[in-house]
Order: C-alpha cells, then structure tokens, then sequence
C-alpha cells in the first residue's frame, strides 16, 4: 500500500510538473507573439514620419527643365513635360501673340492626335489648285473622302492654344528673350538660360534661370543650337502677306487653297493663297534666291491676279525655315526639336505637324529616362528614346520629298511635268494620304509602273511647252547659313 501511494505520489509530482512546464511554454509562447505584434506594428507606424519627410524631400529636389520656344514643338513638348509630378517645367517664349510666317496648313491626323478643337481650324480645304508656270491649271481633290480635309489655321490661334494648354497642365510661362544659354561643365552640373523678360518693359532687369534639361524648340536663330555647337544648315525665306479680300472673293476660296509654281514666283519652291478665317494668306519662298524674295511676292501676288485684286494687305510676314536637319540634335541634356533641328520638308515646306511631334517625342524621352525622377537623362539615353525613333518614322518621308523637290522645282521644263502629273488620280491619291496621315504611300506595283512611265511623258511633254528658265547670280549671300 506504502509503494502504491509513492507510486501515486509520484506520478502525481510528474502530472503538476508537466503541467507547469506546459504553463510556461504556453505563457512563453503568448509572450513572443505579443513581442512580434508589437515588433510588427512599430515598423509599421514608426517610417510613417520617414516616409513623409522623404516624399517631400523629393519634391523639393524635383527635376528641373526648361522649354525654349513656344510654337507648336515647345507647347507640346512642356505639355508632356507638366504632367510629370516629378519635372518642374518652364516654357519662355519671347512674345506670346506671335505670328510666324506660315501658310499654316495642318494635315488631318494632327487634328485628331493631339486633340485640337475645330474652334482653331479657320477652313477646311479639300480642293486644291495646281497653276504651272504657263498657267495651265490642274484641280486636285478628287480623291478625298467626305470627312478628309487639310485644315488652315493662323499660327496665333494654334500656337496659342497649345500654349496656354501646356500652361493649364502647370508649365510655367516666362514672357522672356533668351539671349544666352550656357552649358554645364561637370557631367551633372545645371544649364544656365540667360533671359530679359518681354513683360516688365524694356528695361526689365535680366534673369536667369539654372535647369537640369533644355528643349530648345526656339526657331531657326536657335540660341540654345550655338550654345551647344549643333552645327549649321542652309535655309529658306519664307514671305507672306494677309490679304483682307471681299467677301465675293473669299467664297472662291472656302475650301480651295492654290499652289502657283514657275521661275516666277520661286526658282526652287512655290507661291500660294491659303484661305484663313476673314482673308487669304498669299506667299512664296526661296533658299537659293533669297535677296529676290520681295519679286517672287510680286509675281505671287500678279499670278493671282483678279481673284484677289482690290484686296487690302492687313499683316507682312518674314521667316527663315530650315532646308536639312541640324548636324546634331542632341548634345548632353540639350535637345533641339520642330524648326531648330530642321524638320521642314522639302517640296512641301511643311513644318508644324513635325514640329508638334518632334516636340512630343523628345519630352517622351526625358520623362522614360528620369525613371520617375530618379536620375538624369544621358546623351544616349536621349539619342535612343528621342532621335532614332523620329528618325525611322520620317526619314523616308524626309527622303522622298527632297527627291521630288530636286526633280520637280528645278527648271519650267519639270514644274510643268509636276504639274501634268497631278491629274492623275493616283498620284492625287498617293500625295493626299501620304500628307494626310504622314505615312509613305504607294504599294500598288502596276500603277507605281504606270507612274513611272508617265513621268517621263510628262517630263518630255513638258519640256517642249515651257519657257527657259530666268538666269540669275547670288554667288555670295547663297553661301550664308544659320
């Protein structure tokens, strides 16, 4: 009985100290899952603070860039640039109601790309008016669709707008002349822009302003170009005049524009009357003539002749417009866009659909290498997001026009050929929807072959109608360059 209860005893000893035990694991066990919650829920309040003071270290230290121009290249570059939370944007234009030289012509699948209102298209051209030089005339426009038009604007009105769009995003304006911009010397050292503000009159004191990346989109005379040694290239003089016609005038011109060529009116271009909101704008330019450009605007104007006679000159226009690409369009942080890199095509002379995209495409490639502002875009970066994609879009675009031009607007002989050309309904076609939708046309092979052979039936019927061409001598001003 005695060993039965020690038996007892001790199993009863062993039972309370398992149980303690057990006590003490479990109460160990609620303890580090206490200390854990508490540990997790510290990291999770405790970087609240951190993060904050972090997020707003960021925006004390966002990016800086700067915009130079704001024509249709700089408004939709600082468009893009603005909605960027981590880019402060700056856009100087050195005079907000500017009016650039331009017959203002904007092809269709702009409208739609960057969504510009019907509110800023003055007219809606779809017949066109080609006069060769012994005025026989050619009507194109057969080929368009009911809902394809060229639109024509007054660069006011559209620069304008896209201007004050960019402002609405949050670019910031600054009404300035730049005069000077100069280039860091360390690898991630600041540009600084050098400006006299247009807005504080004349003798407003002279600013600065310290960036990280400049778009200069400031035109022909780019300022930030020589800053960063672009390198040169030929150009054209643009003229034109803004003539107040009746209104029984301006009903032959609602939706018609009117291209004049011959030695006449260009030696190396065209002269034309786009219609526009209450007037027609009537104009002409030369690259390899340009001290004669005042006659050319004469012979433009007689050519017209009755249809705008009697009108009244209400506004005198001048520009240089680029001939080729600049040599370099990007150099460090600095990129050139719309006519300071030279997007002007040959042939045509169309500028603004190129400017606007170049504009977009280079404020692309900032905002895809900041990484959400986390580094400073390189050369190379900017070269590969910025350069080599506009120039596989409209390369062969570039290429194909400065062919025609070479062909087509060097002697009567061959303006007439352009011109009998033109009645072609395919070649209305192919010439329509390549400058409608910016794209290369012509893949039908037969009528490509047919076209062939009609070239060389126009270019020799041409040759037997036209008038020589008239000599001329400008040995020393054809040899300047911008």
């Amino acid at each position: 009985a005695r060993a039965r209860v020690l038996s007892l005893t001790a199993e009863a000893r062993k039972s309370r100290s398992e149980k303690s035990m057990a006590r003490v694991v479990a109460g160990a066990l609620m303890v580090a899952a206490a200390s854990a919650y508490v540990t997790r829920t510290a990291q999770r309040l405790a970087p609240v603070a951190p993060r904050r003071a972090a997020r707003q270290e960021a925006v004390e230290m966002k990016y800086r860039v700067a915009v130079i121009g704001g024509g249709p290249s700089g408004s939709c570059a600082a468009e893009i640039l603005a909605q960027e939370p981590n880019i402060e944007t700056y856009i100087i234009e050195r005079k907000m109601d500017n009016a650039k030289p331009c017959g203002g012509a904007i092809p269709l699948c702009m409208v739609e790309e960057f969504d510009l209102p019907s509110s800023i298209i003055d007219r809606k051209v779809r017949k066109m008016k080609m006069i060769s030089p012994s005025n026989r005339e050619v009507d194109i426009g057969e080929t368009l669709k009911p809902d394809e038009y060229i639109g024509m604007t007054r660069r006011e009105i559209l620069d304008g707008y896209l201007r004050d769009r960019a402002v609405s995003y949050g670019a910031q304006p600054i009404n300035a002349l730049v005069t000077k911009v100069d280039v860091p010397e360390t690898a991630e050292g600041r540009y600084v822009i050098h400006y006299s503000p247009n807005d504080e009159g004349r003798k407003g004191e002279k600013k600065s302003l310290e960036v990280d990346v400049v778009i200069g989109a400031d035109g022909a005379n780019s300022r930030l170009a020589k800053a960063i040694d672009a390198g040169e290239y030929n150009f054209a003089i643009a003229f034109q005049e803004r003539i107040k016609i009746s209104d029984e005038q301006m009903a032959f011109y609602e939706e018609l524009a009117e291209m004049y060529v011959g030695d006449d009116v260009s030696p190396d271009f065209y002269g034309w009357v786009f219609p526009k909101y209450d007037h027609v704008g009537v104009g002409t330019g030369t690259v390899v003539n340009r001290p004669a450009i005042k006659e050319y605007q004469d012979a433009t104007r007689a050519r017209a002749g009755e249809k705008i006679a009697g009108g009244k000159i209400i506004k005198v226009e001048a520009h240089p417009i680029p001939e080729h690409y600049r040599p370099n369009r990007v150099r460090g942080r600095a990129m050139l866009v719309g006519d300071a890199a030279g997007y002007v095509t040959k042939c045509s002379g169309e500028g603004i659909y190129f400017a606007a995209k170049s504009g977009r495409m280079a404020a692309q490639a900032v905002v895809k290498a900041m990484q959400g502002g986390s580094r400073l875009p390189t050369q190379e970066d900017l070269v590969q997001e910025y350069i080599r994609p506009y120039d596989a879009l409209y390369g062969p675009t570039y290429t194909v026009l400065d062919i025609l031009q070479k062909v087509f607007y060097s002697s009567n002989a061959a303006r007439e050929a352009f011109v009998d050309m033109c009645a072609s309904k395919y070649v209305q076609q192919v010439t329509f929807d390549s400058y409608l939708y910016k794209k290369v046309q012509g893949n039908n092979p037969l009528d490509d072959i047919k076209l062939l052979f009609g070239t060389f039936g126009s270019l020799l019927k041409g040759a037997a109608i036209a008038t020589p061409d008239k000599p001329f001598s400008n040995p020393v001003e054809s040899l300047k360059r911008l």
